[in-house]
């Protein structure tokens, strides 16, 4: 992760969320837990979606210039990419969301709904994993074909 991307930084706004969220489970008891940890996800949520939707307006908006241009290759990563910024932020997003999710499977559901939540977490980034892998811009079979590096 860059410290140059604003978009990953720590958000203020989530932290502040984060703690009041905790000091209402503190004042509430643990009766109110799952409408707290709702709650919280859906805010986290919907600061990824609003994340993800800047990136992928930007990305529309370089394919765009490179289609008005009239170029037919893709537009060259950024200097110093190699996906490990997304890979990364993936693992640590499921592994923090992991937690409440793990909570609420096992209370509902018991050992299978936890079994359930954690293969669904592995899924989810084995197939990132996987992805990255064979499309990625270094390291995989694709890369290699490409020329490690050559946007043929």
């Amino acid at each position: 992760m860059s410290a140059r991307d604003p978009e990953l930084k720590r958000d203020p706004e989530l932290k502040k969320e984060l703690d009041a969220s905790v000091q209402a489970r503190r004042e509430l008891g643990p009766e109110y837990e799952d409408e707290l940890v709702d709650s919280f996800l859906e805010k986290v949520e919907q600061r990824l979606e609003s994340v993800v939707d800047k990136r992928v307006r930007r990305q529309m908006a370089e394919q765009q210039m490179v289609v008005a241009r009239g170029s037919t290759r893709p537009p060259a990563p950024p200097a110093g990419y190699d996906g490990l910024g997304a890979r990364l932020g993936l693992a640590i997003t499921s592994l923090v969301l992991a937690i409440p999710l793990s909570a609420i499977a096992a209370v509902n559901a018991g050992m299978t709904g936890l079994f359930a939540c954690w293969g669904g977490i592995v899924a989810v980034n084995a197939l990132q994993a996987s992805r990255s892998w064979f499309a990625g811009p270094s390291g995989g079979p694709a890369a290699r074909e490409r020329g490690s590096g050559d946007w043929n």
